[in-house]
């Protein structure tokens, strides 16, 4: 199979399909095309050509277009379309991915879509979803599952296991629950076919069984499924009653969008951006950092200023100092990068004690070799050892702090709920510019003197 790709060809043919309403043709054409890459096409028309799509498609494949669209051309198709006409894409939906879609709506209009969702059941289903923080697994988990009562006998399993398995796309576990629906443990297909049929589901199912509270992170429920290598995990109310399952799918998501958030902290952005924002959304992110760059740039040239006198004797300090501060950063950014990815995988073992110590140790070899580098050209340059020995000390002793900054800056963070991310951006890098900077002029005043 030839794998899609979106042509500013196609794009035109669909336009123009679209103008001359040959919606036989549009059906023909996009018959056969997966709803990721329908909602690509989507993505590159204009609202009037989106809905005009949208409407004309059957629900079953453009009720999960909706659910991959950019968020500002789903919002303004829902916009064009009628409660019924929303509702009918609900159906199709599982609820999850419904909820989801059902919370972008504007509030006086969410009860008349509810309402018109024929499936009451599936209505229920997603009403009760609403109520789960977005950022919990409650929020994240969908109702669609098989169950089945640990008191039922395997011929009873089956036939009410076709009868749930019609509402759900991938049945990935069974799972077993009692008279009060508390999770149990899971059943083995294996064991259910190979049973006889008069046995009871409690003489046979797995009592073990993975499983995450609503209200639990999904930050944490990924790194669950991630270590149990797991392709759903089922999710508990307060008492221990099944509620919903969360599928792999819907973790790649939160891995995806926690990725972005970090890689935009990272950069100094300080909330969640896309490429095609307005210019107003863009200069809120970006504007709190570029001020704490300029707080730092004008701290590092008032540190400057106090040492004027010895610059002035020993101007050659002064050529040094881009290279101390873009060491201090580069340094403090790898350290900070290196605790985050292991506080992100939940992998950093020991204390914080041996961490700053085997950082140091660290910084402190990189550091000599770095040193003796820079001694020798210096040296040559110059034809001064004591300024050579100055900057080459200066340097090995900012990329020692600059190392146990960027380690215990993270860890600090996290142990105060604070997403680490922020350490390994410009709040790391304008710090270690600023100690990098004063530590350098003190010890080459120590060195060299007035």
């Amino acid at each position: 199979m030839t794998p899609f790709k979106l042509t500013e060809e196609l794009v035109a043919h669909i336009e123009q399909l679209i103008e001359n309403r040959q919606d036989g043709e549009l059906h023909t054409l996009l018959e056969d095309v997966h709803y990721a890459d329908v909602a690509e096409i989507i993505n590159e028309l204009d609202e009037d050509q989106a809905t005009y799509l949208i409407k004309l498609l059957d629900s079953d494949k453009t009720s999960d277009v909706l659910t991959e669209l950019d968020d500002d051309i789903r919002e303004a198709i829902l916009n064009n379309l009628s409660a019924k006409e929303i509702a009918g894409e609900l159906e199709a939906l599982d609820t999850d991915d419904a909820a989801d879609i059902i919370a972008e709506l504007p509030n006086e209009i969410v009860q008349q879509v509810i309402s018109e969702i024929e499936d009451r059941e599936h209505a229920r289903d997603i009403v009760d979803l609403l109520r789960y923080d977005e950022n919990s697994a409650g929020g994240l988990m969908a109702k669609e599952l098989v169950k089945v009562n640990e008191n039922w006998t395997v011929l009873t399993c089956v036939k009410e296991m076709r009868a749930q398995a019609e509402n759900v796309t991938r049945v990935h576990s069974i799972y077993v629950v009692d008279d009060e629906g508390k999770l149990k443990g899971r059943l083995s297909l294996k064991d259910l076919l190979t049973t006889a049929t008069t046995t009871h589901i409690k003489d046979v199912y797995i009592p073990k069984v993975d499983s995450v509270g609503v209200n639990e992170k999904p930050e944490e429920v990924a790194k669950i499924m991630s270590k149990y290598d797991l392709e759903a995990i089922p999710v508990v109310d307060e008492i221990g009653r099944l509620v919903g399952r969360i599928t792999i799918d819907d973790i790649v998501d939160v891995i995806k969008e926690e990725a972005d958030r970090d890689y935009q902290m990272a950069a100094g952005i300080s909330q969640g951006v896309e490429a095609d924002d307005s210019i107003w959304v863009l200069t809120r992110a970006r504007l709190p950092w570029l001020f704490l760059g300029l707080v730092g740039g004008v701290g590092a040239a008032a540190i400057m200023g106090g040492f004027e006198e010895m610059i002035s004797r020993h101007a050659i300090l002064f050529f040094f100092t881009p290279l101390i501060a873009a060491m201090a950063g580069n340094v403090g950014v790898q350290s900070s990068a290196i605790i985050v990815q292991g506080l992100a995988n939940d992998d950093l073992k020991g204390s914080v004690g041996q961490r700053l110590v085997k950082e140091m140790l660290l910084a402190a070899l990189n550091g000599l070799i770095l040193a003796l580098v820079l001694l020798f050209f210096t040296w040559l340059w110059k034809g001064s050892f004591p300024t050579a020995i100055a900057i080459s000390i200066s340097l090995i002793a900012v990329i020692v702090v600059a190392g146990i900054i960027g380690t215990f800056t993270p860890i600090f963070l996290h142990k105060r709920g604070i997403d680490p991310a922020i350490a390994t951006g410009p709040f790391i890098t304008t710090s270690n510019d600023i100690f990098g900077i004063l530590i350098y002029f003190t010890i080459a005043k120590l060195i060299l003197g007035i």
